[in-house]
């Protein structure tokens, strides 16, 4: 027997270490876990609630239409229920979009570095596809454009950029949108939302009533502390939304997913904590590096990626070691550094005394 050709040596997504498996793996009783990007302060105390409240209904198939969720998040966002999709995570809609819009023959364009699962089911779709790399950490919308043509049927903005935290403004996305040719669906991957600080970073809701191929992706495995639970939505007109809707399975978002987004989402006073929080780290993560003169990429989300001027598979072991994991850049598509994600001040004091152990043994050497 043998598996579609676009399977063939394609390989799973490959998660970061698990603390179970690190403490396994190195004897070790306390880990700290900083290489996925989660959100160290955990959820709001309102999600345990509604979770408990919905632990009686378990026999029961979830609401298909996410309904009292769907009528949350439009009223957050200010938009018609009908302009939502909803996923088991952002990986989830990632997926729907390809299926519905990917096939033999189509391409599809996209920067590199950035989320892998863009290009992964675009293979699985058997679509081309064609990787423009960054400049300075940064998409490059004019090598993007170039790269479209009369077969290309989906360009993919991940905003902030994920390995390297940068993003597009405003001016930038604008002008790059009134490029596009009408033909292609454009996708603002906003996973990181919640946490952006730049005052000209693009609000990107109102555009979808100026351009109809926008797709914006957002989620609550971030800010909002939800990953084990798996929900994320995309937002665009009502048109584009039911053309999509056929390719997303059935109950694809659980009963607890749902319940505990609604009360997530209900707690913005934890989530505008958590930013201010992660805001505060995140300043101290750029003066360690300054100060030890480490090259990073300025981030608007909750993490930074640094080179230690060593490979980042070095940087990874020294860390993973002693208790700390983060992520290897080399299994990102940038070998020189390690992305980190930025934990609680106890947790980063924990980080930047072994990179400081580190680069004093490196200058030794």
């Amino acid at each position: 027997m043998q598996v579609k050709e676009s399977l063939r040596g394609l390989s799973p997504y490959q998660p970061g270490k698990s603390i179970e498996e690190v403490k396994r793996e190195y004897g070790l009783s306390e880990i700290i876990k900083l290489a996925s990007n989660e959100n160290p302060y955990g959820s709001s105390p309102a999600v345990k609630a509604a979770i408990a409240a919905r632990l009686d209904h378990l026999a029961f198939y979830p609401d298909g239409y996410a309904r009292t969720l769907r009528e949350k998040v439009a009223k957050h966002l200010g938009v018609k229920e009908t302009q939502l999709l909803f996923g088991n995570g952002s990986d989830e809609v990632v997926q729907i979009v390809c299926r519905a819009f990917l096939e033999p023959g189509a391409n599809t364009v996209m920067a590199t570095p950035t989320f892998p699962q863009y290009r992964h089911n675009a293979v699985i779709e058997r679509a081309d596809v064609r990787e423009v790399p960054l400049v300075d950490g940064r998409h490059d919308l004019e090598a993007m454009l170039n790269a479209i043509d009369g077969d290309t049927r989906i360009v993919w903005i991940c905003n902030p950029n994920n390995p390297t935290g940068t993003y597009v403004n405003e001016t930038e996305l604008r002008a790059f949108l009134d490029r596009v040719p009408p033909h292609v669906l454009v996708v603002l991957d906003e996973a990181y939302y919640e946490y952006v600080a730049a005052a000209d970073y693009p609000q990107t809701v109102p555009l979808l009533n100026e351009y109809e191929q926008l797709v914006i992706m957002r989620t609550f495995s971030k800010a909002y502390g939800l990953a084990a639970l798996r929900v994320g939505y995309g937002i665009a007109n009502e048109s584009l939304i039911r053309a999509i809707e056929p390719a997303r399975e059935p109950f694809n978002t659980s009963t607890i997913a749902q319940a505990a987004a609604v009360a997530a989402l209900d707690d913005q006073a934890f989530i505008r904590a958590c930013v201010e929080r992660n805001r505060a780290e995140l300043e101290r993560y750029y003066r360690f590096c300054e100060e030890n003169g480490l090259k990073y990429y300025p981030s608007q989300t909750n993490f930074l990626f640094m080179e230690v001027g060593v490979d980042g598979d070095e940087v990874f072991r020294y860390l993973l070691e002693r208790g700390v994991i983060v992520r290897s850049g080399r299994a990102l598509g940038l070998p020189n550094g390690v992305r980190i994600t930025v934990g609680t001040k106890e947790q980063n004091d924990r980080v930047f005394t072994l990179l400081s152990e580190m680069l004093g043994k490196a200058q030794l050497a």
